[in-house]
């Protein structure tokens, strides 16, 4: 039997565009239990997936409800007001927390709470990419193409025990092309959106747009898709062109950016790659676009030939371990 109390029972959420994935903890440092995966739009709040979520568990947790809670959230957050920006969801952080009668609710981004995870994920949860081995003690890159485009990453100041997490958006960095090909896409997304970041196409969504794009700039028929998963059956199953034109286009963007943020960090402690898209490609990724794209910086080839790059395995929930991590910092700090 569970001994469980208000006080050290913990809520942990990892809210993304898509899905909100929930878990709880008896005390710190304890064992996560009835993980589960709601999908957002069921839902009309993030406190209503998560009062269904808790009415499920109930009798798991002794019918004790949770006493401090921490959220990852796909969104930049820098006040009480969230208003996510590819959902509908919009809230106050003060209102959710008395809503669901919590002492405490911390809420970070979702990828500032995944770097906070990186060292505690283990090898049989990652799958290497190319490159040599990570430098201890170097800053860490990480990215991953989901809904949007998560970016974050560790670094490492002089003392530090453990890293530091950056809380940015570096998913809205203005995308750059390399080829006459991706000009003509990139200027097709920009007619449609005006600024095209990084995240216009290395998500799901820009997946689907390159691969209509690319239709475009062909003058070719295709056949219609309205999502990721259809764009990657259509390659990897069925083989049509335009569909692995589009899927390699997508991850030799990926590698572009993913190179600039290794660049940008110095981050020969390696980079990690999240999010729900490329976990799916398999090993068919290992054979895609993305390490020579990521290497091709000019003079920098050799420096980033030798940074590893890890796939990490979603299963693993690792956002959920983050933002406990992220609790214990707040216990921590008083």
């Amino acid at each position: 039997m569970i001994q469980i109390c208000m006080k050290t029972l913990r809520l942990l959420a990892d809210i993304g565009g898509t899905n909100i994935r929930l878990a709880w903890q008896g005390q710190p440092d304890g064992p996560m239990h009835d993980t589960r995966v709601l999908p957002c739009a069921q839902y009309p709040t993030v406190d209503a997936a998560i009062t269904a979520y808790l009415t499920e568990v109930a009798d798991s947790m002794g019918g004790v409800r949770p006493g401090v809670a921490a959220f990852g959230i796909a969104n930049p957050v820098t006040g009480d007001q969230i208003h996510m920006t590819n959902h509908s969801w919009s809230f106050s952080q003060r209102a959710v927390r008395d809503a669901l009668g919590l002492q405490r609710l911390v809420v970070i981004n979702d990828f500032t709470a995944l770097a906070l995870a990186l060292p505690t994920l283990t090898p049989d949860q990652l799958r290497a990419v190319g490159g040599g081995d990570a430098v201890p003690g170097n800053a860490i890159a990480l990215l991953g193409p989901g809904t949007g485009l998560g970016v974050s990453g560790l670094v490492f100041p002089p003392g530090a025990r453990t890293g530091v997490p950056l809380a940015g958006e570096g998913g809205h960095v203005t995308l750059a092309a390399q080829t006459q090909l991706e000009f003509d896409v990139l200027r097709i997304l920009h007619t449609r959106y005006g600024h095209v970041s990084a995240e216009r196409a290395v998500c799901g969504a820009g997946l689907v747009d390159l691969y209509h794009a690319l239709r475009q700039v062909a003058h070719l028929g295709g056949a219609e898709v309205s999502s990721a998963a259809q764009v990657t059956e259509l390659a990897l199953q069925v083989q049509d062109p335009l569909a692995l034109q589009a899927l390699e286009m997508f991850c030799g963007f990926l590698g572009n950016v993913a190179g600039n943020l290794a660049l940008t960090l110095g981050a020969r402690g390696g980079v990690y790659i999240g999010g729900g898209i490329v976990p799916r490609l398999g090993t068919w990724f290992d054979r895609s676009p993305f390490r020579e794209r990521f290497e091709s910086k000019g003079r920098f080839q050799s420096y980033l030939a030798g940074i590893p790059c890890w796939i990490i395995d979603p299963s693993a929930t690792p956002a959920l371990h983050g933002a406990a991590r992220a609790l214990d910092m707040v216990d921590t700090r008083g």
